[in-house]
């Protein structure tokens, strides 16, 4: 008999006699919205590398922002802040032999799988030395030795693509997961729920990360989704989903580790939806008028990431003023490097644009 789900926020269909024994015991979906609970405490050090990891996304998207502003990066451009907390608790629960694919907000996901900083600036302004060669810009970027596919400006496409890594997971019967990220906009894609079935299907090992920061470019989720709880998606897949709060990296830590054990364990895909919020417009263009600025104040007051990571640590004598000053010293420097590296890097040979490029014959 398969084993049983854990008992937080899953939600399966309920069994017909037509129907499979869906994976897991069902359950009525709870009113709460808690993550689960870690399996052990977090230790200092594991809470200090949250810390660095998430300031050097925030400090980095900081400076990107300043440098649209003035000019050096062209293009789309979707910033990360606010959402830190998400990809940082995720990705440490991955192994070596896991892979990430992502939707058009990316540069956090790199930065967060460990790509050097300078060469994703050096890619945000189109030169030589980026990861995609100055081609991809900050949309397209693309790693295969780190394991990061993209980086796709279509909404919803890192979903079938994200299908289809899997899958050749499963083929080559290895034991890597692939880790699935997009928006609360294009979780209502037609092909979403094509690769849900595809996934259950095939039992492929897949965690699908719905990254619901309240507003698809600049329409609320409660004016566009008929049901807003979207970690039931996959309901009618017998998908399990949990909804995590996305602005906890603990919470998001502990769900990681039950997904990726899940699917290790050969019992299919899971939906990790993760309620968190971006500081900034949708993209830079985007003055974002559709939300007022006292929301925004609020989450950053009373829910920020990076904010509830420092109380911990102080509050628990993980660490102290100066070790913290310490590590923002540190993420400055790596981030002022990295915008030097960038300007500094030449542009792309006009001979590249007949590079990387597939010919119809």
């Amino acid at each position: 008999m398969a084993k049983s789900a854990p008992r937080a926020k899953s939600t399966t269909p309920p069994k017909t006699k037509s129907q499979a024994k869906p994976p897991g015991k069902a359950l009525k979906p709870k009113t709460t919205a808690k993550a689960p609970a870690p399996k052990a405490a977090a230790t200092s050090d594991r809470i200090l590398r949250y810390y660095r990891d998430m300031l050097l996304i925030r400090r980095f998207e900081e400076r990107v922002g300043q440098m649209y502003g003035m000019g050096l990066i062209g293009g789309f451009c979707h910033l990360y802040i606010g959402q830190e907390a998400v990809v940082v608790g995720l990705q440490a629960a991955l192994g070596p032999e896991d892979q990430v694919i992502t939707g058009y907000r990316d540069h956090g996901h790199m930065l967060a799988i460990g790509m050097e900083p300078k060469r994703v600036m050096a890619e945000l302004t189109g030169r030589r030395d980026g990861y995609s060669k100055g081609k991809g810009g900050s949309m397209h970027m693309f790693s295969r030795a780190e394991r990061f596919f993209g980086g796709h400006g279509i909404v919803g496409a890192p979903v079938p693509l994200g299908t289809g890594l899997a899958f050749a997971q499963r083929y080559q019967a290895g034991r890597g997961v692939t880790v699935c990220y997009f928006g609360d906009g294009a979780s209502n894609q037609g092909q979403v729920y094509e690769s849900f079935n595809m996934a259950e299907l095939w039992k492929l090992p897949i965690i699908y990360v719905i990254e619901n920061n309240q507003y698809a470019m600049g329409t609320s989720v409660k004016r566009a989704s008929a049901t807003v709880d979207l970690y039931r998606r996959g309901e009618s897949f017998a998908i399990p989903g949990r909804q995590v709060d996305g602005m906890d990296v603990l919470a998001v830590r502990a769900a990681a580790d039950e997904a990726v054990e899940w699917c290790r364990s050969g019992k299919g895909p899971m939906i990790l939806e993760m309620k968190t919020y971006r500081y900034r417009g949708h993209s830079m263009s985007d003055p974002a008028k559709y939300r007022s600025r006292e929301e925004v104040n609020k989450v950053r007051t009373e829910h920020d990431p990076i904010d509830q990571v420092r109380n911990r640590l102080l509050e628990g004598k993980l660490a102290d003023e100066a070790r913290l000053k310490a590590i923002d010293n540190e993420i400055r420097e790596i981030v002022i490097a990295a915008a030097e590296f960038a300007q500094e890097s030449p542009e792309p040979d006009v001979a590249e644009l007949w590079t990387d490029v597939l010919e119809a014959i």
